[in-house]
């Protein structure tokens, strides 16, 4: 399916933003492990939970129709933000279902080389693996999905009672399952929205908005109230300026934070200007690092995992912003979607700085 992502009129007269009250007891998340009888080892740091599929895409900047030969890969939200915490040192795992193909194959074992755990993943051997296409072009590269009715759009709520979930450090999550199916909707909303009242709360809960208007079939309205109320059952949140002024009609960063007042932790990201978080009673902006742009997508996955890696290893803030934004940086200089990640000596290099160096420096 191509994708289509024409603007939508701003969505006030559907969402009234409420304003955000900054208060000194906001709870930053705790991602504390949690241990069952049915978890036989360490439990992940993060479980990951989403469609991935075959990328096919051209060697170079020609349009697909002009192309005589492609490049198979993998790709998917959620798969790669489990690969990013991977290459930076983190337990990560990956939940999904595939079909009984090649393609299936390829995905296990390309994240299995990556050191992402794929012991939970199902195998449906009566539906695809799903597969979409690339397709430069001057303005931006185009994606062409062919997913409809893969073994992934069957996910559904009973996959929230797997150990793999239980056990986490943290799950994350991504708006694009949401728009796949009907039955993703309803398991985003068992992780999310379902955990209201329970006595053991589980794991901390990331969702990025990520949202992919021609997944929606045009429904803008029906996307801007499911996002909502996803975003706001997470325990942190990431999206877009554009995306969120696309579906809300909010605006600046801190409109956006009023909005999303019930999650604990949000994050703003603003493309090249930079992103800002809204956390434990503060606001913290971090600027973009300049960067040479060569392809970008996967930019905003391997910032929710350098953010993630940086809750995971307990720093402040302003590094948590810091490594998304080193990982953003790292996934724009490659035509992949999963970036290599320099050395931790290096990373560690960048998070000393102070603000003045950091914005001015460009990362090699």
């Amino acid at each position: 399916m191509p994708d289509t992502s024409a603007r939508t009129a701003p969505l006030n007269h559907v969402i009234k933003p409420a304003s955000r009250t900054i208060r000194k007891e906001d709870p930053v998340p705790s991602p504390s492990p949690l241990h069952t009888a049915d978890s036989p080892g360490p439990p992940a740091d993060i479980v990951c939970v989403g469609e991935t599929m075959a990328v096919l895409s051209p060697p170079d900047a020609r349009p697909l129709a002009e192309q005589p030969v492609l490049s198979m890969a993998i790709g998917g939200a959620e798969s790669n933000v489990a690969c990013t915490l991977a290459g930076l040192g983190h337990r990560a795992a990956w939940l999904s279902r595939l079909g009984d193909d090649p393609f299936a194959r390829r995905i296990l074992a390309e994240l299995t080389a990556r050191g992402v755990d794929v012991s939970a993943v199902e195998t449906d051997p009566d539906r695809p693996t799903g597969v979409y296409f690339k397709d430069p072009a001057p303005d931006r590269t185009r994606t062409h999905y062919y997913r409809g009715d893969s073994a992934a759009t069957r996910m559904g709520p009973e996959l929230a009672r797997r150990g793999a979930l239980r056990q986490a450090r943290i799950v994350h999550v991504s708006g694009i399952a949401a728009a796949i199916s009907d039955s993703c909707a309803d398991l985003l909303d068992a992780l999310i929205v379902g955990r209201k009242g329970q006595v053991t709360r589980g794991p901390v809960v990331s969702f990025d908005v990520n949202h992919r208007p021609s997944l929606w079939l045009g429904d803008s309205t029906r996307a801007a109230r499911m996002l909502l109320a996803l975003a706001r059952g997470a325990d942190i949140v990431f999206t877009g300026r554009d995306e969120a002024e696309e579906l809300w009609g909010t605006v600046r960063p801190d409109d956006i934070a009023a909005l999303l007042d019930l999650a604990p932790v949000v994050v703003v990201k603003d493309a090249e200007h930079g992103a800002t978080s809204y956390a434990r009673g503060a606001r913290t902006f971090v600027p973009s690092l300049p960067t040479k742009v060569v392809e970008p997508v996967g930019a905003g996955d391997a910032f929710a995992a350098g953010y993630l890696a940086g809750l995971l290893e307990d720093r402040d803030e302003r590094s948590r912003l810091r490594l998304g934004h080193l990982a953003a940086a790292a996934a724009l200089r490659t035509r992949g979607d999963v970036p290599v990640m320099p050395p931790r000596t290096e990373t560690a290099r960048f998070l000393a700085l102070d603000d003045d160096a950091w914005a001015a420096t460009a990362p090699g």
